[in-house]
């Protein structure tokens, strides 16, 4: 169901048309590794009873990642302890604001890789997230729930946060619309931070017409008397599949990268994945410290590792991950002088069973996705049809949240 179908519901039989997907799409395990919290159905007939009418997005559904405050609900952020050492909120956060206001309908929230910190959407408290149409498949993470609700057709629109990739490769696995903000504005300042240097506020849609209107509802929608100019940055390791299906979906939008514009920005993105973990590691590692020693046994131990690992970086490594994050900005800079945006594949290889979510498979991922996060750009990604049902995806990196780019990317989809 889109946008508009939900908006043509009156308020109960909405209410009820998503509890029933929600109960019964998804196995019971399923369930519980996707839902951090649904109403009641009273409660779900009241939110969509009072959303404001005329509103743009009036009477639409939509879950949030809970990393985001919602008002008299404990965050959790897929851990099982949050709440202990975090006060409960009393004020829904920025984001939640602004969607209600926009007459968006909150049904529920959606459990996550714990504290944000995995890309392939395990979680050992609650259940690892499967793709729902490839059981035994990961749809991807950290926004590993907000992805499967809305590729299971739940609902048609689901808040994520993306710091390294966390909207990007669960919308290329599960075959969905992703979009990521900016890092540092209202719209992620107030939710459970990981890297507040990469963290971004963003969403998933199941459409190309609900993520253009989602944009115009909550972003704007820029104007250009031209078309856009970009390119096409191939990158090498991908499966054949996926290369060969990228490279074809792009050709719609832009042409390979010139030799030269290549050569310069595979040179300058090769030291970004080492440069975001060292980054990532350092500013975790000093947002839980409060905490983290003496909740050391209720942390995912490969969480607990993950920020742990501050303790092995030499100055040096620290010194060259601030250099290369420098580098990485000025040659963005330098390149959307020329360029309004550039296409890089979002995944190497489509879903991951659950034995391939490895460290090899992870740092494969966050390789492709971690120059934009440096960049600390928006990026809208899409969906690239595979065989057998499966999808990989294109990072569209711009400059700006109301680049013309993003509605211009829409249009062939």
């Amino acid at each position: 169901m889109t946008f508009a179908d939900w908006q043509a519901l009156d308020p109960t039989t909405a209410a009820r048309e998503f509890l029933r997907r929600a109960t019964t799409v998804l196995s019971p395990a399923q369930q519980r590794a996707v839902f951090a919290h649904l109403p009641t159905e009273a409660e779900l007939v009241t939110h969509f009873a009072t959303a404001p009418a005329g509103a743009p997005l009036a009477g639409v559904p939509y879950l949030a990642k809970d990393l985001f405050d919602v008002a008299g609900f404990p965050t959790f952020a897929g851990s099982t302890f949050l709440p202990e050492v975090r006060p409960e909120p009393t004020v829904d956060s920025t984001l939640i604001t602004a969607l209600n206001a926009a007459g968006a309908v909150l049904a529920g929230k959606t459990h996550l890789h714990e504290f944000a910190y995995g890309i392939t959407g395990e979680n050992p408290h609650y259940g690892d997230c499967e793709h729902p149409r490839h059981p035994g498949r990961t749809t991807g993470g950290s926004s590993s729930g907000s992805a499967a609700a809305v590729a299971a057709g739940i609902a048609p629109f689901a808040l994520a946060t993306d710091t390294g990739g966390s909207v990007r490769v669960p919308a290329a696995f599960c075959g969905l619309f992703g979009y990521r903000g900016r890092p540092r504005d209202a719209w992620i300042a107030d939710a459970v931070p990981l890297s507040p240097t990469f963290d971004t506020a963003g969403w998933f849609t199941g459409t190309a017409a609900d993520m253009r209107t989602a944009l115009a509802a909550l972003v704007g929608l820029g104007r250009s008397e031209r078309t856009p100019r970009g390119c096409y940055l191939e990158i090498p390791g991908l499966s054949p599949e996926v290369a060969a299906a990228c490279r074809a979906a792009a050709t719609q939008l832009a042409p390979p990268a010139d030799h030269a514009t290549r050569t310069e920005l595979l040179r300058r993105f090769a030291g970004a994945l080492d440069a975001y973990n060292i980054i990532v590691a350092l500013e975790s590692s000093a947002i839980h410290a409060p905490w983290s020693a003496a909740y050391k046994d209720r942390y995912d131990p490969v969480v607990w590792a993950r920020l742990n690992r501050v303790h092995e970086f030499t100055p040096a490594q620290v010194a060259s991950a601030d250099a290369t994050l420098a580098a990485v900005r000025l040659v963005w800079t330098s390149y959307f002088l020329t360029f309004d945006f550039l296409i890089l594949p979002a995944v190497h290889r489509p879903a991951l069973p659950k034995a391939d979510c490895t460290l090899p498979q992870r740092s494969r991922l966050l390789s492709l996705t971690a120059p934009a996060s440096l960049g600390g750009l928006p990026v809208l990604t899409v969906p690239v049809t595979l065989a057998e049902g499966l999808t990989a995806g294109l990072q569209i990196v711009v400059n700006h949240p109301q680049s013309p780019v993003l509605p211009w990317a829409l249009a062939p989809f």
